[in-house]
């Protein structure tokens, strides 16, 4: 190598590049940022818009960048106060400004090296340092534009210096300078076009050497459709070779970039576009394909108006100022449509890429610059649309308004998808080429030139022996390959050979420079995936920069049913936001963080709600059908048969014929779409989007699509099961337990239905909505189905029994409507018999059951406290009766001295009937339990069957609250015994009664209702009913009250249950048989009907026998007893 004063190398152009390209786009980010904040009033300094200050703003932005502080202090006043504060919170903004000032400075002196060096610049060649030159100038331009568009930035200069004077007694140093500067750059476009004059040979050269890429880049749709552009099954033949091209990196080099080189190139060496016509040609085709251009994010720059009100005041421009005029005009006519042509096609393009990629991914290798290619294609359209969207010029908006777009971005999201899934397919390909035939030809290229000095050759030596000692067992190993240095190395060779007078000059071996680029390409295959995908596909504009037509954008997609199975690309392109950061500005990274996450969360969850309507939607016409079948409704369609066959006439005959179900299943042809086909279609269609990942990370956060459905389907399930019951407080309607049942499985179906079309676990909903169903209050503290149940059967159902407009119908099983005169609301026996207490014990479970049986508990626990004040009021009689029972004319005048007896009695049947009606819902929660875990059930049963009479109470009583959790009859309840233990604590407590004289009130409420029981037969309703098996005024329920009151009361005390209902059996016995002599027939009118409740008693104890009621009360009284309620009940009837 020649070796002058300066060598190339030591110019270090390459570094000079690199170095303020990142810095240029670092200070692009800080000065967007003081923009952004400037024009925002709740951001904008305080010191901007302080009343007390902006006297002294307007004076120092009248005098910038002039300094006078000398004569001026009325007006300067208020800033000395704050003078402190201006420095410390204006100093990131002002040195921002200076920082731009030194970027400034460095890269005019580098564009006057490369001058200086005649760099010889052509794309196709030399790519890396005509790229990076092209993006320095642009860069620079942007800058100074955006700089110029901060409308404050005098101010805040000017504040910051004036307070550093007033601190310091001088002008910062940096000011005269920056103040300048401000100052020469107000019409920056104008200083930069005067300051590019010497620049315009390198600039126009590497402009021009654009004409073998730009126009080919820049084509119609139709173009690419017969180029078959991106089609690997066009040429089935070739698909296996690899996608070659002499200039591989411009294939997938971004247009935008080359309109903004073009435009903003061409403006500052307009000079050319008189004398060279093809640069004239790239300027006009650039013109006629944007109306605006992205300066950075969302600052644009109008081309047009820009360009003409530069040219307009050069003289002799006028037919350049008309080829400007001429270009916007097609642009406004043209350009939209076309574009909207290119999306069309590359819809199409990437979707068969995509699908052939999925099913054959070793195609990857070969065709990775196709790859790459589509989604540079598809992100300059997306771009393009989101820029002129946002700055219409037209009034015509239809090419600008894409439905479509989200289909677009799903298959670049899946293309991303392929490749970073496949990265090691890919990785194993170009190991290969670079080792097997890239290093074998460029070795031979470098052995054929015929000067090559020294320092060439060791970098290039270097390449092949680089590329030559790669394998493909690196790959398979995991090792992780860098060739950033190789890269680099080339990046500085491009620079030696591209100046004048270098002894290797890459302008006479172009050929040694596109294979360079070809293998920089493969390297970055093996090592830069990820880096290649930002550079072709990022999207991370959308931020927060367009975040308003993103959003639009995902409410669209959601609205088109054809659409909504792309609506994830928009959580994807969440994952996109923090490449847009930079490490010059940290200060956004957790703005632009929260933006994603908070954006990701709302697309995911707006995804997750309208799966769930949906869902819904479906459900809701399932119940319908599922309520078509309900047995109510076939009693029209069995009246119909039964009129037939005795041929009557059938109501009207122009009456339709009612639809039977199943009717909607029919279809005459397949066109005829239903609305469930819509909704199953839809939810389809969504769901696939919700499965296509399993989850996404965005900012360290990691977000999983199917668990947004999950939550909403449970918080859906449980409001529709609530919703269901049709609960009225005002009226108290509930729906029949049996048909909410049906209704919830009709749900249950749709929703196991969903498992076909995502990934979750149903199971796990109906778990955790139908458990906190069982329970009072669910999560949310809402009510559940079984408070809503348990509070209408004890307010609505059991508060009439008691009022005597119900009774329990021991023959049916269920509680039946009396007739009264106010008919009630509802069918008592349409919500308690056999099948509506199996139904309502599916629904609440084993837990939910325990808490009905707890509630009724309570209240026959306050019955019971309510008795045993009665008691205390009645003891001394008592007292006296319970020895006196043997004697007939003592008995009748103590129990002339009781008090409140119909009381105790009404409250015993009261307590009877809650009983009656806890008894139907164990049965029904036994059958249940019996039909899903029979074997577990049968070992419970036989448990509880073979405990041993000798066994401890506390054991004893564990083992009947496991029987009693599973529906099965004890001797002693578990419940009432826990209800009636709590009331004795709080009472001994509250009155200081020692636990012998609560033994004693035990026994004595016995006695009072034993000596109670003969009042009963005057009673009217006391009449017993052979076909119900009981009494109308419920008083059969008074036998399973006595049982179990005592049982319980007795278990408690520590007592002997049998040997205190003996004392029981005495005493009734003896009362009832006193009114066998009684003459009054309105005393003794229902007599016989009052003896079977001796029989009742007996039969419902498990402690008393039928000989020990003989010995106290003879047969033939019961016998006799039967004969007569039942001639009696014949002739009734009769």
């Amino acid at each position: 190598m020649s070796r002058g004063v300066i060598q190339p190398s030591q110019q270090k152009l390459a570094e000079k590049l690199t170095i303020l390209n990142d810095r240029g786009i670092g200070m692009l980010t800080r000065v967007y940022n003081i923009k952004k904040a400037c024009g925002d009033p709740k951001a904008k300094p305080s010191y901007l818009v302080d009343k007390n200050l902006e006297s002294a703003v307007k004076f120092i932005v009248r005098k910038f960048p002039a300094v006078e502080t000398r004569n001026n202090n009325q007006q300067l006043a208020q800033l000395q106060k704050e003078k402190s504060e201006i420095l410390k919170n204006l100093a990131l903004y002002y040195f921002t400004f200076v920082d731009v000032m030194e970027f400034k400075d460095h890269v005019c002196e580098l564009l006057n090296t490369i001058d200086a060096c005649q760099v010889f610049f052509d794309i196709t060649v030399n790519f890396d340092l005509t790229k990076n030159y092209l993006d320095l100038v642009v860069t620079y331009t942007t800058l100074m534009t955006i700089l110029s568009r901060i409308e404050e930035r005098k101010a805040i200069i000017g504040l910051y210096n004036y307070a550093h004077e007033m601190t310091h007694g001088a002008s910062d140093r940096e000011y005269p300078r920056l103040g300048q500067m401000i100052v020469d750059y107000e019409n920056p476009l104008k200083k930069l076009m005067e300051e590019f004059v010497p620049h315009g040979k390198s600039l126009s050269d590497a402009l021009i050497s654009l004409q073998m890429v730009y126009p080919r880049r820049n084509l119609s749709a139709d173009q690419w459709r017969n180029a078959q552009l991106l089609s690997l099954i066009s040429a089935p033949s070739t698909m296996l070779n690899p996608a070659q091209s002499d200039t591989m990196p411009c294939e997938y080099l971004s247009l935008d970039a080359m309109e903004k080189w073009i435009v903003f190139g061409f403006i500052l060496c307009h000079a050319v576009l008189n004398s060279d016509a093809a640069a004239l040609s790239l300027w006009k085709l650039a013109l006629q394909s944007s109306t605006c251009l992205c300066l950075f994010r969302d600052e644009v720059f109008h081309i047009h108006k820009a360009a003409e009100d530069l040219f307009v005041n050069i003289r002799g421009y006028n037919k350049r100022i008309n080829d400007i005029r001429e270009c916007k005009e097609q642009a406004l006519s043209q350009a939209g449509s076309m574009h909207r042509e290119r999306r069309k096609f590359l819809r199409s393009a990437l979707k068969e890429l995509a699908t052939v990629l999925a099913d054959q991914p070793g195609l990857l290798g070969p065709k990775a610059l196709f790859v790459f290619m589509a989604l540079s294609f598809a992100r300059d359209e997306i771009i393009w649309l989101l820029r002129h969207a946002d700055n219409i010029q037209k009034k015509s908006t239809d090419d600008f308004i894409d439905k479509h777009i989200a289909e677009l971005i799903f298959y670049m999201e899946e293309l991303r998808a392929h490749v970073r899934k496949y990265g090691p397919v890919m990785q194993r390909y170009y190991v290969q080429y670079l080792s097997g035939f890239d290093a074998v030809v460029l070795n031979e290229l470098v052995q054929n030139l015929s000067v090559c000095p020294e320092d060439e050759s060791i970098i290039m030596s270097s390449f092949v022996n680089t590329m030559t000692s790669l394998s493909v067992k690196q790959v398979e190993d995991g090792e992780v390959f860098d060739f950033r240095g190789l890269r680099l190395d080339w990046f500085r060779l491009q620079a030696y050979t591209s100046v004048s007078k270098a002894s290797l000059g890459i302008a006479d071996h172009k050929e040694l420079g596109k294979m360079m680029n070809t293998i920089i390409f493969h390297t970055k295959m093996v090592d830069s995936l990820v880096e290649m995908l930002v550079e072709t596909s990022d999207l991370s504009i959308f931020c927060s920069f367009y975040s308003r037509a993103f959003e639009k954008m995902f409410q669209q997609c959601l609205e088109l049913p054809s659409q909504s199975r792309h609506s994830i690309c928009f959580p994807l392109l969440c994952t996109h936001f923090m490449s847009c950061t930079h490490e010059l500005c940290p200060e956004e990274r957790h703005h632009i963080g929260d933006r994603s996450l908070s954006l990701c969360n709302m697309f995911l969850d707006e995804m997750a709600k309208q799966a769930r309507n949906l869902i819904t939607d479906i459900c809701t016409e399932q119940c319908t059908l599922s309520d078509q079948l309900l047995p109510k409704h076939c009693a029209k369609t069995i009246s119909q048969a039964v009129n037939k066959k005795s041929k009557k006439a059938t109501g009207k005959k122009g009456e339709p014929e009612r639809e039977k179900p199943g009717v909607e299943s029919m279809r005459k042809n397949r066109l005829l779409v239903t609305n469930l086909d819509k909704l199953h279609t839809a939810l389809s269609e969504l769901c696939f989007s919700i499965n296509y990942v399993p989850n996404l990370a965005v900012w360290e956060h990691t977000f999983t699509p199917r668990e947004y459905l999950t939550s909403h389907l449970e918080i859906r399930f449980t409001k529709s099961i609530v919703g269901m019951t049709m609960y009225n407080q005002a009226t108290q309607e509930i729906a029949k337990p049996s048909e909410l049942l049906t209704s919830v499985r009709a749900y249950m179906t749709v929703l196991q239905s969903i498992e076909n079309y995502v990934t979750i676990d149903i199971t796990r909903v109906f778990n955790n909505v139908l458990l906190q169903q069982t329970q009072h209050l669910d999560s949310h503290g809402e009510p559940t189905i079984t408070s809503l149940y348990t509070n209408w059967y004890l307010e609505t159902l059991l508060r009439q029994v008691s009022n005597g407009h119900i009774a329990y119908f021991p023959a049916m099983k269920a509680f039946v409507n009396l007739p009264t005169e106010n008919e009630l609301t509802f069918n008592a026996e349409e919500y308690s018999d056999i099948s509506e207490m199996r139904s309502l014990s599916e629904l609440l479970g084993p837990y939910g059951m325990k808490f009905l049986s707890e509630s009724l508990m309570w209240h026959i626990s306050s019955q019971v406290a309510e008795l045993k004040k009665l008691v205390v009021e009645n003891m001394e009689v008592l007292t006296q009766m319970r020895t006196s029972f043997d004697k007939p004319e003592h008995m009748a005048a103590l129990f002339k001295k009781l008090t409140s007896v119909d009381s105790v009695l009404k409250r015993m049947t009261i307590i009877g009937v809650i009983l009656s009606f806890r008894s139907l819902a164990q049965e029904a929660l036994r059958d249940v339990l019996s039909c899903h875990i029979p074997f577990l059930v049968s070992s419970v049963e036989d448990f509880k069957d073979h405990i041993p009479r000798e066994t401890d109470m506390k054991v004893a009583m564990n083992v009947y609250e496991l029987s009693s959790a599973a529906g099965l009859p004890c001797e002693i309840d578990p419940a009432l015994v826990v209800a009636l233990s709590s009331q004795k604590s709080e009472l001994v407590c509250a009155e200081n009664i020692s636990p012998e004289e609560e033994y004693k009130i035990a026994c004595l409420l016995m006695v009072f209702v034993a000596v109670s029981l003969p009042t009963l037969a005057s009673n009217v309703m006391s009449q017993y009913s052979p076909a119900i098996e009981g009494h109308c005024n419920n008083i059969h329920c008074l036998a399973k009250a006595i049982n179990q009151i005592a049982a319980a009361l007795f278990t408690i005390h520590k007592g002997s249950i049998e040997d205190r209902l003996k004392e029981f059996l005495a005493l009734a016995s003896s009362s009832l048989l006193k009114i066998g002599q009684e003459t009054d027939k309105m005393t003794t009118r229902n007599r016989e009907s009052v003896y079977l409740l001796l029989d009742m008693i007996v039969q419902e104890s498990p402690f008393l026998t039928m000989d020990l009621l003989e010995s106290c009360f003879p047969y033939v009284l019961l016998r006799n007893a039967y004969h007569a309620v039942y001639k009696q009940s014949i002739s009734a009837n009769a």
